[in-house]
């Protein structure tokens, strides 16, 4: 594809980047943002560029945030009795639009992946511990993917909490092995929620 702009170029190319957004598609959006009024991209910019200089994560939970403690874990609403353990931001997101889940989350970063050179060291894992000692929840619930790494991750979070007296569950695998859990719909991954059951090391 040959431009007749270097800057229009350049624009094409950092939003073809994106994860699914090719050339043609990242050009269409392209000539859309220059018939937009030019205050209307400077919001859109400021927007993207505020992800990297405003964006933190939540002191308690691990999630992103605008402040130093997230809107959930702030909530007097939700109830502490209850963690949800997930891999990351999306996935809380896609149980939050659930709307079956009013406890408390905890967001690892990632999970254990040997191959990928991840260890328990480089996630949320050490702190998770922290704050079942602090808190004594009576459930942990084990919301994470259902691959190779999300078991393993599950079984080595279970091992470490079991000389606590809480309950540790994971999702109903009504979620298809192999899956990642923002790509599952909203009815199946809440149903997978109510229907969590409890996880055994055995």
């Amino acid at each position: 594809m040959q431009f007749t702009s270097q800057i229009v170029e350049n624009a094409v190319d950092a939003l073809s980047s994106f994860p699914g957004i090719g050339k043609r598609t990242a050009l269409r959006l392209v000539m859309h943002l220059m018939n937009r009024p030019e205050q209307e991209v400077a919001h859109i910019a400021d927007a993207l560029i505020k992800l990297k200089t405003e964006l933190h994560l939540c002191d308690s939970c691990g999630t992103v945030s605008d402040q130093k403690i997230c809107t959930i874990c702030s909530d007097p609403k939700r109830t502490e009795d209850i963690i949800c353990v997930v891999e990351d931001f999306s996935d809380l997101m896609a149980i939050e639009s659930t709307a079956q889940f009013k406890g408390r989350y905890h967001v690892l970063g990632g999970l254990i992946s040997p191959i990928d050179g991840v260890g328990p060291g480089d996630l949320n894992i050490n702190n998770l511990v922290e704050r079942v000692e602090q808190q004594n929840p009576t459930e942990v619930i084990l919301a994470l993917s259902a691959t190779v790494e999300g078991d393993t991750t599950m079984y080595y979070i279970a091992k470490k909490l079991q000389s606590f007296s809480v309950e540790i569950s994971n999702i109903a695998r009504g979620i298809s092995v192999g899956g990642e859990l923002e790509y599952v719909d909203e009815v199946t991954l809440g149903r997978s929620l109510l229907q969590r059951t409890t996880y055994s090391l055995t």
